[in-house]
């Protein structure tokens, strides 16, 4: 089975791109850890930017499950509540390809790979000003936020996007268009490494 981390800029596509191949998607942001005074905080609140705020010993056994057992149990999690919420399983069977995609996906890419994981990595590669526009639509539309709150990460974030593709590109992931992306991973042609 082939196993896909997907990294790119928050709103950049990588959810619809992983349901539009067909593959199983991993929801990396489902290994948040519940909102607490133990976590990283910026002037606004808690840093969800911030790795420390995320479970990868978590997210790698559930990887590790996935390809081993075909199955596996993950955790839901509420971005309004900032909290887990339950679980829900995971079944790889008649799928040829998972996708672990998150803004997370950098830094768990070498953990896999350390632990023997076959993992290949993506950075899906958009103009930074329409992953803007459509992570503001997405997340004003699904409420996960106040608006303010919203326009001020959206800022943030569109000033990052240059520095997060040059961290995805360090650590190994290949850059590709939503197209190109597409085309790769209907291909099965997976270039591990």
């Amino acid at each position: 089975m082939r196993l896909v981390l997907l990294a790119g800029a928050s709103g950049s596509g990588k959810s619809r791109l992983a349901r539009q191949v067909g593959a199983l998607v991993v929801r990396l942001d489902d290994f948040y850890l519940d909102a607490g005074p133990s976590l990283p905080r910026t002037g606004t609140g808690i840093d969800w930017d911030d790795v420390r705020t995320w479970d990868a010993a978590g997210a790698l056994a559930a990887l590790r499950a996935l390809l081993d057992a075909g199955a596996a149990d993950v955790p839901e999690y509420s971005l309004v509540e900032n909290r887990r919420t339950g679980t829900r399983r995971l079944d790889a069977s008649g799928r040829g390809c998972v996708v672990a995609e998150g803004i997370f996906a950098i830094e768990l890419l070498p953990l896999a790979r350390a632990a023997g994981l076959p993992a290949e990595g993506i950075y899906l590669d958009r103009p930074r000003t329409l992953v803007a526009a459509l992570r503001l639509r997405r997340d004003l539309h699904q409420h996960r936020k106040p608006p303010l709150v919203l326009l001020r990460r959206g800022a943030a974030l569109w000033r990052a996007q240059p520095g997060l593709r040059a961290r995805a590109l360090a650590a190994g992931f290949r850059p590709l268009t939503m197209r190109q992306a597409i085309a790769h991973l209907g291909s099965g042609d997976a270039a591990v490494g």
